[in-house]
């Protein structure tokens, strides 16, 4: 028997040694998918985060955290049931991993290496923003087989001086700087290194304001100030547009009737546009339908929080509220994808010199700041502007920080959960939970872990639970104590 598998082995060893020379041709699939390159894995990345980012995040949730949009109960978070977020951190998760595989990819180089470490690290500073402590050093190590990785601490997913999100931004930085190789497939920017260099650089300023009441050398951020290597105008910013043809149309346009009329105008916004006699309310929302009937439009909020029962007591017409203006229904290709604008950069750089962490001009940052965000949206900066009353910096440091937050607020609008977390970090603008919210009248602080964590990697979800105090949506990041 022996003699016969020995037989065998030899003829079919005979047998392969004779078809190698022609084997690849023959046994090739034309149907089988071709290799994937970096550039397609990029693409996704970019793409599928920033209509996420914008759209779901941004326009479905954060918009009624932040009190830009309130709604007639259709959408809970309005009245503060946030629940677990579970599908935005699977996404995130699942880029992550795209980020990871890209490195085993043929042509992946230096160029794409620093790309990567910039999303990524916009990516993990979502994450824990959102829920707090979360999986960082041992995530995404699947070739180590690690499926159950412990929770870092958000102090040290910052600032940790190896492996945080501030030093992995900083070493991108360099590495786009002094390399000689380029990218394809970068829908943002147009594989401009440069362009990255000054996103990289912008989200450190960004994250620098978010840990600044934990930290107190502000050396870097100075730094970042005048290297003159920050985004420095609309062309800068870290958008990608949406298109008139689907599939890549701006999701409202598509969306049900029912979700387009939730979205009206709150309270909080129309009070504080009308205060300052801006323009820019009717770049948003629209009138209400019965005052254009009447011939008289009218631009109307309604109070976040509210349920059906309380509306319908209040003798609240809901034909009488403005809803979402025309560029973000109408028009596929109305607004973009954002991840973050110039105008951002400005008003925190102002709001860094008004609290004494950099040398420089406030108000030279917070006036391009306004500036940008009217160019960017196409409204016409009325020429009396900056010199009234509402909004010229000529107060204490607290009114004028509360007029450069309160217009960061407003530049933010749809930008993720960026408003959210600048509201979480700073008060401002002070917003007062709706009357029928769930949560005993407290702001929420974050969403709860997705149900999957505390099954599937149960370990590590009851320590960073046990670490933060709880999970409940009330639990204060590190950075917001």
């Amino acid at each position: 028997m022996k003699n016969i598998q020995l037989l065998l082995i030899c003829l079919l060893s005979l047998y392969l040694t004779g078809c190698t020379e022609d084997f690849e041709d023959i046994n090739d699939n034309p149907n089988a998918p071709q290799e994937v390159s970096p550039e397609f894995l990029l693409t996704n990345v970019i793409a599928a985060e920033t209509n996420e980012n914008t759209y779901n995040q941004g326009l479905r949730l954060n918009n009624y955290l932040s009190q830009f949009n309130a709604d007639i109960e259709f959408e809970r978070i309005d009245r503060y049931e946030l629940g677990g977020n579970s599908g935005y951190w699977n996404l995130i998760f699942g880029l992550l991993t795209d980020l990871e595989s890209m490195k085993d990819l043929p042509g992946y180089n230096e160029a794409y290496d620093g790309v990567a470490k910039i999303m990524r690290s916009y990516l993990f500073s979502q994450l824990t923003d959102m829920w707090g402590d979360v999986p960082y050093t041992e995530a995404v190590k699947f070739k180590e087989l690690n499926f159950t990785p412990a929770y870092d601490t958000q102090e040290s997913i910052y600032t940790d001086p190896d492996t945080g999100i501030l030093a992995t931004l900083e070493a991108a930085a360099a590495q786009l700087q002094n390399t000689s190789e380029s990218i394809s497939g970068d829908i943002m920017f147009g594989n401009d290194l440069t362009k990255w260099v000054r996103f990289a650089n912008s989200l450190q300023v960004r994250y620098r304001l978010r840990i600044s009441k934990r930290v107190t050398d502000f050396t870097k951020l100075q730094r970042l100030a005048d290297d003159n290597m920050l985004m420095q105008s609309n062309a800068d910013n870290a958008v990608v547009p949406y298109l008139s043809a689907a599939p890549n149309q701006f999701p409202l346009f598509s969306a049900s009737t029912g979700i387009y009329q939730g979205l009206k105008m709150s309270k909080t916004v129309e009070e504080i546009l009308k205060s300052w006699d801006d323009p820019r309310i009717a770049v948003f929302f629209n009138p209400t339908p019965e005052s254009v009937l009447a011939g008289t439009p009218e631009y109307k909020g309604l109070p976040n929080g509210l349920s059906t029962q309380t509306i319908s007591e209040r003798g609240i017409n809901l034909n009488d509220l403005s809803i979402m203006s025309d560029r973000f229904r109408a028009i596929a290709d109305g607004v973009d994808a954002q991840i973050m604008l110039y105008a951002e950069v400005q008003f925190a750089l102002a709001e860094a010199v008004e609290r004494g962490f950099i040398n420089g001009d406030a108000q030279v940052y917070y006036q391009q700041g306004i500036q940008a965000h009217f160019e960017y949206y196409g409204a016409t900066l009325p020429a009396d502007y900056f010199s009234r009353e509402a909004i010229a910096l000529n107060g204490t440091q607290d009114e004028n920080l509360q007029k450069i937050l309160t217009q960061k607020w407003l530049s933010l609008f749809m930008v993720g959960h960026e408003a959210w977390f600048n509201i979480r970090r700073t008060g401002i603008p002070a917003l007062t939970p709706g009357p029928d919210n769930f949560n005993d009248d407290k702001y929420p602080s974050r969403y709860l872990y997705p149900e999957s964590e505390q099954a599937a990697n149960k370990a590590s979800y009851e320590a960073a639970v046990s670490r933060m105090g709880g999970d409940n949506i009330n639990i204060k990041s590190w950075w917001e104590k």
